[in-house]
């Protein structure tokens, strides 16, 4: 085994992918590989398409000369920007401004430099993004926020179905306890949509969540106790204290927006 750096891990792990059939559109990373010029350029061989986060003093060349992402931000007029939603999150649409310019135009293949902008604190972030061919804003938009929710899964299952608890030095024991823990979050969450689906949560109820759904596990389950009416109260408690912090949310929300 040779030490190698994560973004020449990653290279050889989607390469591999693709080469054994699996298909993907789009790529999205944060810094540690968007820095990384020999991965955009496979991902660019390929025809993948990449929304990979940059630093702020990221060089890119533009139509005139080659400027860090942050200068480029500051010189865009105000109508550049737009506010787009990022995706569904925890508490309702996740709004952001965002802006894009093309970018290495001298090469094939479309790139663009993606800035994003928090519109409470002005906050910036910079994304590196290329296409085989012309796409839309909200697509490049789309694709930032995918990244969001993976990681979120990531942190879910760390919680929730202990994944980075393994405490193991080998391969094979390392790869069954992060497959088991990966099958028990899917499973939480597959019962948290069929449980949506099948029974819409009455008024004044969240949904159920992956969440309660281990809590509701642990107690009535995995460490059965006798005082079943005490702990669903509990629940329902939780649950209706959760609908009430997320509607004042989203009207609090509803009066800021423009």
């Amino acid at each position: 085994m040779e030490f190698a750096t994560k973004p020449t891990l990653a290279r050889e792990m989607i390469l591999a992918a693709l080469d054994g059939g699996a298909t993907a559109s789009w790529v999205a990373g944060d810094e540690v590989y968007g820095a990384d010029p020999r991965l955009r350029n496979a991902l660019e061989d390929r025809g993948v398409g990449y929304v990979l986060a940059v630093a702020r003093s990221h060089p890119v060349m533009t139509a005139a000369r080659k400027l860090r992402a942050d200068a480029i931000a500051a010189r865009l007029p105000r109508c550049a920007w737009q506010r787009l939603s990022a995706g569904a999150g925890s508490r309702g649409q996740r709004f952001y401004d965002w802006a894009w310019i093309t970018i290495d135009t001298a090469k094939p293949g479309q790139r663009w430099l993606l800035i994003r902008r928090n519109s409470s604190t002005g906050e910036l972030a910079f994304y590196r993004c290329y296409a085989p061919s012309p796409v839309p804003l909200s697509e490049l938009v789309r694709v930032a926020g995918r990244r969001w929710t993976v990681e979120e899964s990531f942190q879910a299952s760390k919680g929730l179905t202990g994944l980075d608890q393994h405490q193991v030095r080998r391969w094979v024991s390392w790869h069954r306890w992060t497959v088991l823990a990966m099958l028990a979050h899917a499973y939480l969450a597959v019962l948290a949509a069929t449980e949506r689906e099948r029974h819409p949560p009455p008024d004044g109820l969240i949904p159920l969540t992956c969440n309660e759904i281990h809590h509701l596990f642990n107690v009535l389950i995995a460490r059965p106790i006798s005082d079943f009416s005490h702990r669903l109260r509990w629940s329902l408690w939780r649950r209706q204290h959760q609908y009430r912090a997320k509607t004042s949310h989203y009207q609090r929300r509803a009066r800021t927006e423009p």
